[in-house]
């Protein structure tokens, strides 16, 4: 693969014992002269400098990375693991070379010093010697599986290569290969749990958050890229910063590279119609009105489509196996982020699979939409669930029964529209990254926050008040 560098050449086969050495000197370190507390460094990252509490099978874990990976020791001191998911795990470590290279990559620093000021610079004393302590430089590193395919991994990393200086995009700083083995060396951006942030954010803090991430997908999507795992996880906010990177390209594509056939949405809505009215379906409607199965022997032949995504988060169109999905997948899952936010329910969506994931949008949605949106890819949506009504609900109603509250701020309403602007099930119809930047929520905001002090059990009694709002929320539940 061109794009990434062998070991050999680039780092020395020898193993460094620069991580226990790490251990070893930090005991030696004595407490300072003027206080009798030891220095938390020049600024908020070089707290980190001191070895944080790791588990034991971590570290393990950490020692075998460094054992079978040779050379790997001497460039980074592994600190911790910081996150693990399906193709990867990532490592917090220490960049031990970082002074030897210019580190264009590295603008989260500078925007971190420039945000906190700096204390007095503090001295410590190593063996009887007073001297500066360097200030450490923090990298993750993203070891990735070797179960992940080859093709995967190259197209990952050229995506990210290619997005090198896009605002809000995690930059790719550099890549080894041994063996079977890569790891992928990417900045280290200081962020807060959005399980926290989704109980705690006001709508100005939603529009800071929402602006840096779509400010990301546009800068992706102008490349022609679909990211196709937008969620909480893959986009670090730093709240003090106001700003956020997008992260975890492992699912992107570029845009067109797997269609197979064009899809019926594709086509005007005259030819979508004449399809509709030719098909078998069409021709042979069950005399229910609902069909009672499936044919036990199908002889059609499986529609093939991209599925990748997370539950919960993937498009309508994703679900219904369009083969011409466009970046307007990743708008939709940044309308769920702002349910959520708005909502305060994490996750907002639980689906078990793609079937409960209809059901999920069919419950807000109502039949009758979600029909129109099946027949647009060629598909037939059908349910007998009697609790799914054929109207819908509107996001406004949807949102103040979420978070429990009797009306909307002026600010949650212009969200909210924000929200219908996003989850739209028609995918032309929804905004694009461009579209949704110009949108009244960031471009002429409504200053009308207070806190949320929704309360489950306070909205229990004013649903009793209104017998209709009742009926709806247990339909729609």
């Amino acid at each position: 693969m061109s794009t990434l560098h062998g070991a050999q050449g680039v780092f020395e086969l020898q193993r460094s014992s620069s991580f226990h050495e790490a251990k070893r000197l930090k005991h030696q370190i004595a407490p300072e002269e003027d206080d009798g507390t030891q220095s938390r460094g020049d600024t908020p990252q070089e707290s980190d400098y001191d070895e944080e509490e790791v588990d034991e099978s971590v570290r393990e874990d950490m020692v075998k990375l460094e054992d079978t990976f040779p050379g790997i020791s001497d460039r980074f001191r592994l600190v911790n693991r910081i996150g693990e998911g399906t193709f990867s795990t990532v490592y917090k470590a220490e960049d031990l070379h970082y002074d030897e290279y210019k580190n264009d990559w590295d603008i989260f620093s500078r925007a971190q010093q420039d945000n906190y000021a700096s204390p007095p610079s503090k001295r410590r004393r190593v063996e009887g010697a007073s001297v500066d302590r360097k200030k450490p430089r923090f990298v993750a590193l993203k070891k990735i599986y070797v179960t992940s395919s080859p093709l995967r991994i190259q197209n990952e990393l050229e995506l990210l290569h290619d997005l090198r200086g896009c605002g809000s995009v995690c930059p790719l700083i550099t890549a080894f290969r041994h063996q079977d083995q890569v790891v992928a060396v990417l900045p280290y951006f200081p962020h807060t749990d959005f399980r926290i942030q989704y109980r705690t954010f006001m709508v100005a803090d939603m529009r800071h958050y929402l602006r840096s991430l779509i400010t990301a997908l546009n800068s992706v999507h102008g490349h022609e890229i679909l990211h196709r795992d937008i969620k909480p996880t893959n986009f670090l906010y730093n709240p003090d910063l106001k700003e956020g990177v997008l992260v975890d390209f492992g699912l992107a594509e570029r845009q067109g590279s797997e269609y197979t056939s064009p899809c019926l949405c594709t086509h005007q809505s005259y030819v979508r119609r004449s399809r509709i009215l030719s098909s078998y379906y069409s021709k042979n409607p069950p005399a229910s009105g609902v069909s009672a199965g499936y044919p036990k022997n199908d002889s059609r032949p499986s529609r093939r489509a991209n599925r990748a995504g997370t539950r919960g988060f993937r498009a309508p169109e994703v679900l219904l196996k369009c083969t011409s999905q466009t970046t307007k997948i990743d708008m939709w899952s940044v309308g769920v982020i702002l349910l959520t936010l708005l909502g305060r329910r994490f996750p907002f969506f639980n689906s078990a699979d793609d079937i409960d994931a209809m059901i999920e949008m069919s419950s807000i949605f109502g039949t009758r939409r979600m029909k129109t949106a099946a027949a647009m890819h060629g598909q037939i949506f059908e349910t007998n669930i009697p609790t799914i009504g054929e109207k819908g609900y509107s996001w406004e109603k949807l949102v103040k029964w979420s978070s429990c509250v009797e009306d909307l701020t002026e600010s949650e309403q212009q969200a909210t529209r924000l929200l219908a602007g996003l989850m739209e099930l028609d995918p032309s119809k929804r905004l694009s990254a461009a579209d949704a930047l110009q949108h009244e929520f960031f471009t002429d905001p409504i200053h009308h926050d207070v806190e949320w002090g929704g309360n489950p059990e306070e909205s229990a009694d004013s649903a009793e008040e209104e017998e209709e709002d009742e009926a709806d929320e247990v339909a729609m539940l």
